[in-house]
């Protein structure tokens, strides 16, 4: 899923300055958000602190390519999406 920053803040309910300082390593987000990233994008906290390789413990991505893992996160954003 490619997001600008502005995009990403809106969707998580936090500034665009936020995700910026994430970015940048000037801040960390909060626990409370850190669940908030994991969830949006179907990861476990694991996975966006560095300590897993895995994108996700539901779906094991680990046989399929970046193209073939990005073709399926299209997929569930449109379900998300239209719900």
């Amino acid at each position: 899923m490619k997001l600008n920053q502005t995009e990403l803040a809106e969707r998580l309910n936090v500034s665009k300055q936020t995700v910026s300082n994430w970015e940048n390593n000037n801040i960390l987000p909060s626990i409370d958000t850190l669940i908030k990233v994991a969830n949006f994008f179907s990861v476990s906290i694991d996975y966006l602190l560095g300590m897993e390789n895995k994108r996700n413990d539901i779906l094991d991505t680990s046989a399929l390519t970046e193209d073939e893992i990005q073709d399926i996160q299209k997929v569930i954003d449109h379900i998300r999406k239209n719900r």
